[in-house]
């Protein structure tokens, strides 16, 4: 099954969550968990009404579209996209016609793997339109929220030129990552803000396209590749038993208890949609002084972050990684900076410590009660000597256990570590007295019994001598 040459085209759709109102209508654009609640009569498509782009949704697009290094059209215009389903009030879309009049069109993106080597994703087309409504199926009936519906899409179509699930998924978490740096959506997939239909086939030289075959509304990137590897095999095992006429253009959907696509419709090359342009929207003229503008607000991207972390840092490729995965992750570290934190302490307190707290609690950074700042006056302590680094980690969990400030946490426990030279010479001096038999040990090559010392010491101080300073004194004494 491995001797086909496999290739992968990816539609992803996000919606654009941080405009203040929907596409075209004056409704709020916010996750809302009231259902039908930030709805107006222009998601609803009633009749005389007019809807009306909303500019900063149409800014956002042309952000992505610079970056993706697409080409952006002199004119802009919308068409409708006529189909009849319940989650579209209208009876139709406003969207763009590719590939005539995307905000973007062509391009490219490339994407870094682990092992450091690139590979150039190639762009078909960037277009930005409407969402629909989200429907709900139950047993005997089905339920639909216009909350969404009107909600600003950006829809990004890639070229036929990926070739593994590996390289697919990289290349959406990067995009994902770049809708989240560039503010135009926090592109969580369990708000459904993420949404990608899969198209796989198989071949047998890499100069010939199979039949492609579609597997629409895949909801993760964890189900994307479950997708891909899944079609692979069973358009491979339909061709190895010489059943090639079952491998059809075709429309599927993802069946997670079964773990299988099933098939939902037969597709032709072309379904005819009935385009026309929106009489109601103008055709806009987008000016290059206004791109030019646009691009000059664009922030530091993932990969820019990471390289300066590497390169002025000296963070670790991986570590790297990791911290520009999430912007929230990126920006919080970035804080870290700010207030005087060492990268690498930083960077080793946020991947070891605060992503593992926040995975295991299910929520985001930005929600955890341990702040940048809160996470200095820890680093500070340990920093000064104050308190150890075991009593440090010790102070992270209370400070996330009982919601309270690192130093009123320290106070009530009387954390701060012993740094007298006379107080800690005096302890040690008693253990050394209380372990004469030790001493000869030591004296006749145990060297393990340093360790015993500088363990009964701590013992003794309940764990607040100044480590470093037990050593260096315990030293001179055993001399």
């Amino acid at each position: 099954m491995g001797k086909y040459y496999v290739t992968i085209g990816i539609e992803m759709h996000c919606e654009g969550s941080k405009t203040n109102s929907k596409m075209f209508s004056p409704s709020k654009n916010t996750y809302n968990d009231l259902s039908n609640d930030n709805v107006c009569e222009i998601d609803m498509g009633f009749p005389g009404v007019l809807p009306a782009p909303n500019k900063k949704g149409v800014e956002q697009a042309i952000k992505m579209a610079t970056v993706l290094h697409s080409n952006i059209p002199k004119y802009m215009y919308w068409e409708r996209k006529n189909y009849y389903y319940p989650d579209l009030p209208k009876g139709y879309q406003l969207t763009q016609n590719p590939p005539y009049d995307c905000i973007g069109n062509g391009g490219y993106i490339d994407i870094e793997r682990e092992d450091g080597s690139t590979f150039r994703v190639e762009i078909d087309n960037l277009h930005l339109e409407e969402d629909s409504a989200q429907m709900e199926h139950l047993y005997n009936t089905s339920i639909i929220n216009y909350n969404r519906c009107g909600v600003p899409l950006f829809e990004l179509v890639t070229k036929p030129c990926l070739h593994n699930a590996d390289d697919t998924i990289l290349y959406l978490e990067y995009i994902r990552s770049i809708y989240q740096y560039l503010g135009i959506s926090e592109a969580d997939s369990k708000k459904g803000q993420i949404r990608c239909d899969v198209n796989v086939s198989i071949s047998d030289d890499e100069n010939t396209l199979g039949t492609k075959v579609e597997t629409k509304n895949v909801n993760s990137f964890s189900a994307v590749r479950d997708v891909i590897n899944y079609e692979i095999e069973r358009q491979s095992i339909l061709k190895d038993q010489g059943r090639y006429n079952e491998v059809e253009q075709e429309t599927r959907r993802w069946d997670e208890e079964t773990g299988t696509t099933v098939r939902m419709r037969s597709k032709v090359d072309a379904i005819d949609y009935k385009y026309f342009v929106e009489p109601n929207i103008p055709k806009i003229k987008i000016e290059e002084s206004w791109v030019e503008e646009i691009k000059k607000t664009l922030p530091e991207l993932p990969y820019e972050r990471k390289n300066k972390y590497i390169n002025d840092l000296g963070l670790s490729d991986y570590d790297s990684r990791i911290l520009i995965k999430e912007k929230k992750t990126s920006d919080y570290f970035e804080e870290c900076l700010k207030l005087g934190i060492e990268p690498k302490t930083a960077a080793n307190w946020i991947i070891t410590m605060v992503l593992g707290y926040i995975y295991k609690e299910f929520i985001e950074i930005d929600e955890i009660f341990l702040t940048p700042e809160r996470l200095y006056k820890i680093t500070e302590a340990i920093k000064k000597g104050t308190i150890s680094s075991k009593q440090g980690k010790e102070l992270f969990n209370l400070v996330l256990e009982r919601n309270e400030e690192p130093e009123k946490i320290m106070k009530d426990e009387g954390m701060e570590q012993i740094s007298d030279d006379g107080a800690i010479k005096s302890i040690i001096e008693e253990v050394l007295s209380e372990n004469p038999s030790q001493i000869e040990a030591y004296k006749n090559g145990r060297t393990n019994m340093f360790d015993y010392f500088v363990g009964q010491v701590m013992k003794k101080t309940r764990g607040q001598a100044n480590p470093s300073l037990v050593k260096e004194i315990l030293t001179e004494l055993l001399k």
